[in-house]
């Protein structure tokens, strides 16, 4: 079996395999007494608690665990599980990482195929096999857009560790939209291409041009604009995480959307990732009084 870490992996090649055990479970909640131990404080806080799981041997079962080089944590967590087995600290699966090049030009591009290539090879998929497994996932894809009988309102900024801001505006009037970290792990993605010759570049073209992820090249603030078009939010919460702080600097930006845009918003920054800071609250309040005003 294998599993994932990261966002922008190639998840046709991991349906493909047909062991394929989804991202890393982890315990928001659990103590890492450990992982303390060996990882900076600026890590994003789900490392803490993948990395003890690792160490409790949780992940055993797994042959490998795919990590993608898109996410700084994601990047830095592969070297210091290599570094922690090598030193025979721990066990667990054999840690791989995956490149993601997303740079606007041809040489970029050709990385990507390259990459996409070699995880093919490494897990034994071959092009029959990776081009069922794309025309099954485009069904999803073209089945994955979501929709709601009240209005929705868009969690946007650091993916929450599951749906706990999501399970607060239930109830409010309005319908929660928006990634988990995990849902961000395991999303397909846009439409590949199933009629074409190699797959492989098909696949790589997909990931290539996909705006979403840390390493991507689009405008952040372009893509919450799309985001709010898209699930035609009336109300959106922008969450951001005091670990966050590459993402930050897209704020000023996304902000004059969000005053563009004309709908009621929330922005939450340098917040506590598990939410003990009061923040369901606070969005709760807020999508009252903004349902209030609708009405």
């Amino acid at each position: 079996m294998i599993a994932s870490i990261g966002p922008n992996l190639p998840q046709d090649i991991f349906i493909a395999t047909g062991e394929y055990a989804g991202p890393v479970r982890f315990d928001p909640e659990r103590t890492t007494p450990r992982a303390d131990q060996w990882l900076e404080s600026k890590f994003a806080p789900w490392a803490f608690a993948v990395l003890e799981a690792w160490a409790d041997g949780e992940y055993d079962g797994l042959e490998r665990v795919v990590f993608s080089r898109a996410d700084d944590t994601a990047h830095r967590l592969y070297y210091y599980i290599c570094e922690l087995q090598r030193r025979g600290l721990i066990g667990g699966p054999e840690p791989i990482v995956f490149d993601v090049a997303k740079v606007g030009r041809r040489s970029s591009l050709a990385r990507m195929t390259d990459e996409v290539r070699s995880l093919a090879a490494l897990l034994g998929v071959r092009a029959d096999a990776l081009h069922s497994a794309i025309k099954a996932s485009n069904v999803q894809r073209r089945n994955s857009r979501k929709s709601s009988h009240s209005p929705a309102c868009l969690l946007a900024g650091t993916p929450l560790p599951d749906k706990r801001l999501h399970d607060a505006i239930v109830g409010t009037g309005y319908s929660p939209m928006g990634d988990t970290l995990t849902q961000s792990w395991e999303d397909l993605g846009q439409l590949v291409d199933e009629e074409a010759v190699d797959p492989c570049e098909a696949l790589a073209l997909q990931l290539h041009a996909d705006p979403r992820g840390p390493r991507s090249t689009a405008d952040p603030a372009k893509r919450l604009a799309d985001r709010i078009r898209e699930c035609d939010a009336q109300a959106v919460v922008l969450w951001r995480i005091e670990e966050d702080e590459a993402e930050a600097w897209h704020l000023p930006a996304q902000m004059r959307i969000l005053e563009k845009s004309g709908l009621p918003h929330l922005v939450l920054t340098r917040r506590d990732w598990r939410c003990r800071d009061g923040a369901a609250e606070e969005v709760v309040s807020f999508l009252k009084e903004a349902n209030c005003e609708a009405s």
